[in-house]
């Protein structure tokens, strides 16, 4: 069992600048997945925003960020966590974290015992990216992204 806990940081359109930046700084490998890489109609705008970025290198350093989408908002709860009638989840806050394991039933694990008196923003369900993906917002006010790990990650 694996497990990986990385800060993932949330930008206004700037999330590619800022990894490129970290990886002059760090060094390491730098990977960036944008909305229109993920299906978002190329033509529309933030289709080149980040969805998915990070940067590792061998010594251990990791980052995630991504671009927070759209800001047409229908309600906001107190943590600053912005609901949107077509699912998409925006966050007012400069970072959350991400835990990343290799199996459902180890990151379910997690899951189920954060969400112990918090709050789900996203289901934890499979996604484009993973077979395991879920966002909440734990009862002291922390948002934790969960995910498994998808076969090209490992």
């Amino acid at each position: 069992m694996s497990i990986l806990t990385t800060t993932h940081l949330n930008f206004r359109g700037d999330a590619r600048a800022a990894l490129e930046f970290y990886a002059s700084v760090f060094g390491g490998q730098t990977a960036i997945s944008t909305y229109g890489d993920f299906g978002m109609p190329r033509d529309l705008p933030g289709a080149d925003n980040v969805v998915f970025g990070q940067v590792e290198n061998q010594d251990g350093f990791r980052i995630m960020a991504y671009d927070i989408p759209g800001q047409t908002a229908d309600s906001t709860d107190v943590a600053g966590h912005t609901y949107r009638e077509n699912g998409t989840t925006v966050t007012d806050q400069p970072f959350f974290v991400s835990v990343r394991g290799r199996t459902i039933d180890e990151v379910q694990g997690y899951w189920d015992a954060l969400c112990t008196g918090g709050k789900i923003i996203e289901p934890f369900a499979a996604s484009s990216w993973s077979p395991g993906f879920g966002m909440l917002t734990d009862r002291f006010g922390v948002t934790w992204s969960l995910d498994v790990a998808p076969a090209y990650a490992e």
